[in-house]
């Protein structure tokens, strides 16, 4: 029997493109047959690292144009709600170190699905703690629990040296997906790719070490 094969989904809550891979990748990924590791990634220090202080949407106001216009176009395609947040980019970062700390105990996929819902369908503010803590009692958790051990220095080291880890892998916007293989795929649009060079590996047997 063959061992399925991984694919790591690095997102950034205030990513619009992370919105619309989230909320489809779980369903693209079971019909391919491949294992998704859910991975949440701060941007801000990658994108201070390339030297910028903002989103690139907002420096570069004709990029950021098109992109609102292409989500508003993507999201119709996909089916899926979409508002504009304002302020954009929200902050992620309560989100990133809560979906980061229910990484292996089987909670992540819905908790990040609820906070992009929030925050693109629903047009509230993630940064806010009652909005969070909101979405943690929905899916049944002891928020005050969650989020005291989500501030925690262990967890919040862990995200931090997660994010310089990817960063030196080459990652430098979200979503971005990696195979087993180190092979990396960047944006929404590259899902499908993403999904069948991970089978293609697969099937060569050319897994790591």
């Amino acid at each position: 029997m063959h061992r399925q094969p991984v694919l790591e989904f690095w997102y950034e809550f205030a990513s619009t493109y992370s919105y619309l891979a989230a909320m489809r990748v779980e369903a693209a990924a079971d019909a391919a047959g491949v294992v998704l590791v859910w991975r949440p990634v701060l941007l801000g220090p990658i994108f201070k690292a390339q030297g910028w202080d903002n989103s690139p949407f907002n420096l570069y106001p004709a990029k950021g144009r098109y992109m609102w216009r292409d989500m508003e176009r993507e999201a119709a395609r996909l089916g899926l709600p979409f508002y504009r947040p304002n302020p954009f980019p929200q902050n992620g970062l309560l989100a990133a170190r809560i979906a980061l700390l229910g990484a292996d105990r089987g909670w992540t996929p819905a908790f990040t699905k609820a906070v992009y819902t929030a925050q693109f369908a629903e047009g509230r503010d993630i940064a806010d703690p009652q909005v969070v803590t909101g979405i943690l009692a929905d899916l049944g958790l002891e928020a005050g629990g969650v989020i005291a051990e989500a501030q925690g220095e262990t967890n919040k080291m862990r995200l931090r040296r997660m994010g310089e880890e990817v960063q030196s892998r080459g990652l430098f916007g979200a979503p971005t997906f990696f195979a087993e293989d180190g092979e990396m795929f960047w944006g929404n649009d590259r899902l499908e790719q993403a999904l069948d060079w991970a089978l293609t590996q697969a099937r060569r047997g050319e897994w790591p070490g």
